[in-house]
């Protein structure tokens, strides 16, 4: 997996966004488009050996990203049955991602995610964040990236199917 630096991963421009203090743990404002959601969902589901699914742990209308035989070994725990990330219905357009918690504590401090609400109540531990939607293409370049990583971290291939590396460079 590759780490991201501190060129790779810039800041998130502005405040973020409000959120839900428990579950479920969602986004309320800042909502990502539509159309940026759509393209950010395709393209986890694009990465090679990913199924669509309900989710395990999520609400009513997320999409589920599974990993059902890692192309790799993982490098951390599988938390949700080969559930590794979900992206939540159009009114929300956050994600929570299962991350090392290397990882997220850099798209914490970038502005771009949060732990989930669980995490603090010691429920589940520091690999899981709300990755917050894009707001325009360049946040999803971010995004794209971030989610790159959750997939690598849980055993996805290195590459896409182009050759081109996955993950943040």
């Amino acid at each position: 997996m590759t780490t991201p630096d501190q060129t790779a991963l810039q800041v998130r421009a502005g405040s973020p966004p409000a959120t839900t203090p428990t579950n479920p743990h969602t986004q309320l404002d800042q909502i990502a488009p539509v159309h940026l959601q759509d393209r950010l969902r395709d393209h986890a589901l694009s990465l090679p050996g990913v199924r669509r699914g309900i989710s395990r742990v999520s609400v009513p209308g997320a999409v589920a990203f599974y990993l059902d035989e890692p192309l790799n070994p993982p490098t951390m725990p599988d938390l949700f049955g080969g559930e590794w990330g979900h992206i939540h219905p159009p009114s929300d357009g956050s994600l929570h991602l299962n991350v090392p918690t290397e990882l997220a504590e850099r798209l914490i401090q970038a502005g771009w995610a949060e732990y989930h609400s669980l995490v603090g109540r010691g429920h589940i531990p520091p690999l899981v964040v709300m990755l917050y939607g894009p707001r325009d293409e360049a946040e999803l370049t971010v995004c794209a990236s971030a989610v790159e990583e959750a997939y690598l971290a849980n055993g996805g291939a290195r590459h896409d199917p182009t050759g081109r590396a996955l993950g943040f460079s």
